[in-house]
């Protein structure tokens, strides 16, 4: 009859040392914990972002909509913060202009790690109405990484709550690590 182990966080102590002292185990121990570390990790971030407004056009009206009492976004564990250096998500509203990038730029060199940025309405993911502008940067991703985009013009606070919704899940399986 095969004796039942018994988990290793109630382990005696004997067997922690065995499994200190024997290489394969180990890694097989360490193996098994890594994964349920990360998952704790993963969602303490995904529940604590801090939201730094780069609001460039009419996209920022809807985003302070977003932090108002009708959407409430305190309810996600989104805060705004007013500086750049306490801030991990980055949600850019609005046409960046060429003269804008390089601040924008910047700023999200500014910010702490690890960093996610949203891409809020037409003008931001793709220039908008301003596409064939000669003042107009055709996409934020080609200044800074964009993890998501929320479509609209504007887009509306319903839009920004599903982009960060879906920002929140990518950084709980994991797929942003930077």
């Amino acid at each position: 009859m095969n004796a039942v182990r018994t988990p290793v966080i109630f382990a005696r102590k004997d067997e922690l040392l065995e499994i200190a002292e024997d290489e394969e185990k180990r890694k097989s121990f360490l193996a098994k914990m890594r994964r349920p570390l990360e998952y704790v990790v993963n969602w303490g971030v995904k529940s604590s972002l801090w939201m730094y407004a780069f609001g460039l056009a009419c996209c920022s009206i809807e985003m302070m909509a977003f932090g108002a009492a009708r959407w409430d976004s305190d309810r996600y564990g989104i805060i705004a913060r007013g500086t750049p250096r306490q801030s991990d998500l980055m949600i850019v509203g609005g046409a960046v202009t060429y003269q804008m990038a390089p601040r924008m730029k910047r700023l999200y060199d500014q910010m702490a790690q690890p960093r996610y940025v949203i891409a809020m309405g037409e003008c931001a993911i793709n220039g908008g109405p301003f596409w064939d502008s000669y003042s107009v940067v055709k996409g934020t991703d080609k200044v800074i990484p964009v993890d998501v985009v929320v479509p609209g013009c504007p887009a509306n606070p319903e839009a920004l709550f599903d982009g960060i919704i879906k920002l929140q899940e990518k950084i709980l399986k994991g797929e942003l690590a930077r």
